[in-house]
C-alpha cells in the first residue's frame, strides 16, 4: 500500500528485493518466544489449570495470566510437571503471582511447556508450531523473553534474507520481548483511554548507530512489524536512539506522528487490538479499513499465521 497515493498493489513476500531500493535498512525485532504456556493441577481440586509465564520476578516468582483466575486464590498450590509445586502468593490486579519451590529456566520451559499460540487458535500446540512460531533469526542465540511472536518476522526465510542482501537491503536488529503491552486488546469505550502494560526493549550500540547513519542520509527505514516500530519509536530522541535496555508503555493510536521508520511491513491484525490501532495511525483510519476490505475481497490469511503488507509512500 502507497500510503500517500493510496494505491494498493498485490505481491509475493518473495519479491521484496525487487520490490525495495538499495540502501534501504530493515530493522526486525529478533526476541524468541519461550514456551510460556504451563499447565498445573490444582492440590486441592485435582482441577487442571493454564498458567501463561509473563515476567520473571524475584525468588523463583512469576506473574502469570491463569485460566478461571477467580478461582485461583492466594495459598493455591499447583503440581506442575517434573513433580515441581507452585503457589499462589498474592495478586497484581487480575493477573497472579505464582513461586515455584525451584528455579526454572528456558532450559525446563522447553521440555515441559507449551508454545504460547494465541487464544483464536483453537487447538493445543504441535510439535511443529515451536519452530513455526519462531522467526528464523530469533533462532540464532537471540534473548529469549516474549510471550507471543513478532508475527510479521515469521515471513522471512533464510533464502528471502540473503537474496534481500544481495539486492543491496540492509538489515538491523533491535529486541522488544513481546507482552501483555502487544497482545491485550482494547477494552475501554474509547481508544484513549487504553492503558497499555510495560515490555522491555533493548538496543546496542551498533545498531542504533545503523539506524542513526541510514535516517541522517535519508535512506528509508522500513521496521519488521509493529513491536519493532514501538521499539524505534520509544528509543527515538531528536535523530538518536537510547542505547541499552529500557521498558515502554508507549500507545500510538491515529494521530501519533512517526519519527524513525518511513515503511512498515506488518501483518493483518484483529479487530479491537492496539495492533491495529498502530497500523492505522502510520496508514490513515481509511486507507487501512480499505486495504483490509480489499484483503477479505482476495481471500487474505489474517492474524499470527496469516498474510502481511506492506505500508510505503
Amino acid at each position: 500500500m502507497d500510503r500517500k497515493t493510496q494505491h494498493l498493489e498485490h505481491r509475493m513476500v518473495c519479491d521484496l528485493p525487487s520490490i525495495l531500493t538499495e540502501g534501504t535498512l530493515m530493522v526486525f525485532n529478533n526476541s524468541r518466544v519461550r514456551k510460556a504456556r504451563l499447565y498445573g493441577i490444582s492440590e486441592k481440586s485435582g482441577a487442571k489449570f493454564e498458567f501463561l509465564l509473563l515476567e520473571k520476578k524475584p525468588g523463583n516468582t512469576w506473574r502469570v495470566m491463569v485460566s478461571r483466575a477467580r478461582r485461583c486464590r492466594t495459598g493455591s498450590i499447583y503440581l506442575f510437571p517434573d513433580k515441581l509445586c507452585g503457589e499462589i502468593t498474592g495478586e497484581d490486579g487480575e493477573y497472579r503471582l505464582l513461586r515455584f519451590e525451584r528455579p526454572i529456566d528456558d532450559a525446563w520451559l522447553d521440555i515441559h511447556g507449551h508454545v504460547p499460540l494465541p487464544p483464536y487458535i483453537k487447538r493445543e500446540d504441535l510439535k511443529d508450531d515451536a519452530e513455526r512460531y519462531q522467526t528464523v533469526y530469533a533462532e540464532q542465540g537471540s534473548e529469549c523473553g516474549s510471550v507471543a511472536a513478532p508475527t510479521a518476522g515469521l515471513h522471512f526465510t533464510e533464502e528471502l534474507l540473503a537474496n534481500l542482501e544481495k539486492a543491496g537491503v540492509e538489515t538491523a536488529f533491535i529486541t522488544l520481548h513481546v507482552g501483555l503491552g502487544t497482545f491485550l486488546p482494547i477494552r475501554s469505550d474509547t481508544i484513549t483511554d487504553h492503558v497499555m502494560h510495560e515490555e522491555t526493549f533493548s538496543i546496542d550500540d551498533k545498531t542504533a548507530e545503523k539506524i542513526e547513519s541510514a535516517k541522517a542520509a535519508g535512506r528509508k527505514i522500513i521496521a519488521v512489524g509493529t513491536t519493532s516500530i514501538r521499539t524505534l519509536e520509544s528509543a527515538w530522541d531528536n535523530g538518536k536512539l537510547t542505547r541499552g535496555e529500557s521498558r515502554t508503555a508507549l500507545y500510538i493510536y491515529p494521530g501519533y506522528r512517526f519519527n524513525a521508520a518511513d515503511a512498515l511491513f506488518t501483518n493483518f491484525h484483529t479487530p479491537e487490538s492496539t495492533l491495529l490501532m498502530l497500523a492505522a495511525a502510520f496508514a490513515g483510519r481509511e486507507n487501512i479499513l480499505e486495504s483490509y476490505a480489499e484483503a477479505i475481497r482476495e481471500n487474505y490469511r489474517f492474524f499470527s499465521y496469516g498474510d502481511a503488507m506492506l505500508i510505503a509512500g
